[in-house]
């Protein structure tokens, strides 16, 4: 850590950000974001889009309950399609889906 700094700051606000999203202190989000310049480009960045919609961001670490399963759903969907572009007819693509959500509710 004493060679490369940045590294052990960048671990430690991980830790941080990790314990604040994982106990549900929505709170800390404004220190955290606060502490967190640290004037590396990619950090800047992800710390511009949490400030983007701040309060979407603080109600995700609040609430319990989220969209994960419908938006893995979609991306299954959208990525069967992108495979099967100009390749295939509509009604092949929606029996494919219908024959992988069978498969994964046997599984």
């Amino acid at each position: 850590m004493t060679k490369y700094p940045v590294i052990g700051q960048l671990y430690s606000l991980l830790k941080e950000f990790h314990g604040i999203v994982f106990s549900r202190k929505e709170n800390k989000l404004e220190s955290w974001i606060t502490a967190a310049a640290l004037q590396i480009d990619e950090l800047d960045t992800y710390i511009n889009g949490l400030n983007a919609d701040i309060d979407a961001v603080k109600n995700g670490i609040h609430y319990k309950y989220n969209n994960g399963l419908a938006e893995g759903s979609v991306n299954k969907i959208k990525l069967t399609k992108r495979i099967m572009y100009g390749r295939n007819s509509f009604q092949l693509l929606r029996a494919k889906l219908l024959l992988n959500e069978c498969y994964y509710k046997i599984n």
